[in-house]
């Protein structure tokens, strides 16, 4: 019997039962992917993060995140909790990076309240999406857009919309393997924003600093500035605080580690 150290971790949380919850799985080696999939099935949580040091020293660490149904390009909220608990096992350290298969060089630094995490700035483009806003069941959308990654990202006129959402997830399933964010200006944050994702298991996603990747560049345009606050109204909620630099987009939060503990395999 194989025991595997696990910690789960409430990400863009300042205190227990908020934020968005992952488990975090530091390994000697990769085991296969079926394994992968069957812990973060069993783990039932919006993400399993799987780390095993880089030995080409491009990074620190490799980086994988599985939800119970598959695994993802990019997840945020999961590689955020990734660098609170490295950072968390060496205090002289800053900063931590990841290496990903598919969203490149992620990275996790200490910061006055929190941590900051760079994510790629997926700004997405103007694209009719009436499938997705159909089974969103949003009566009238002031912009729809689309990134490539697989993320819509659909705009409607207040945070009360926003708020009211109940979208038909079965109809949004079977669309495939996407994100669907609605967002607006916010009523006590800049921005809001819910994101929906039956398609992995995850009927409604409490804090997804991958949408936030999306969000981001969309509305540092619409604000006209380079930085601004948010909050992801799940009903474990989550403030996420957003900066664009360039082709990058960093995020801050905080964590909460609730859980330690041995997974036997």
């Amino acid at each position: 019997m194989t025991r595997l150290p696990i910690v789960q971790i409430d990400a863009f949380a300042d205190r227990p039962f908020t934020g968005n919850a992952a488990a975090v799985m530091p390994l000697d080696a990769w085991l296969d992917d079926g394994v992968l999939q069957a812990i973060a099935q069993e783990n039932n949580l919006s993400e399993t993060a799987f780390l095993v040091k880089d030995a080409t020293g491009a990074t620190d660490y490799e980086l994988r995140w599985f939800t119970p149904a598959a695994e993802v390009v990019l997840c945020g909220h999961a590689t955020l909790a990734s660098g609170h608990y490295l950072l968390g096992q060496d205090a002289a350290r800053d900063r931590v990076t990841f290496r990903t298969r598919k969203a490149g060089t992620l990275s996790v630094a200490r910061a006055a309240k929190g941590y900051e995490l760079g994510l790629p700035a997926w700004a997405p483009q103007p694209r009719p999406l009436p499938d997705i806003v159909a089974a969103l069941r949003i009566d009238r959308a002031s912009a729809t857009l689309w990134h490539d990654s697989g993320y819509a990202l659909i705009v409607v006129e207040d945070a009360a919309t926003v708020r009211g959402l109940a979208p038909d997830l079965g109809a949004l399933a079977a669309l495939g393997p996407l994100v669907a964010i609605v967002t607006a200006p916010g009523d006590e944050t800049d921005v809001i924003s819910r994101v929906f994702t039956p398609y992995y298991d995850i009927p409604e996603d409490p804090v997804t600093g991958s949408a936030h990747a999306v969000l981001t560049p969309y509305w540092a345009a619409r604000l006209e500035r380079d930085r601004f606050t948010a909050y992801q109204a799940s009903k474990r909620g989550g403030h996420v605080a957003c900066r664009l630099e360039g082709d990058r987009v960093v995020l801050g939060g905080s964590c909460v580690t609730v859980l330690e503990g041995i997974f036997l395999l």
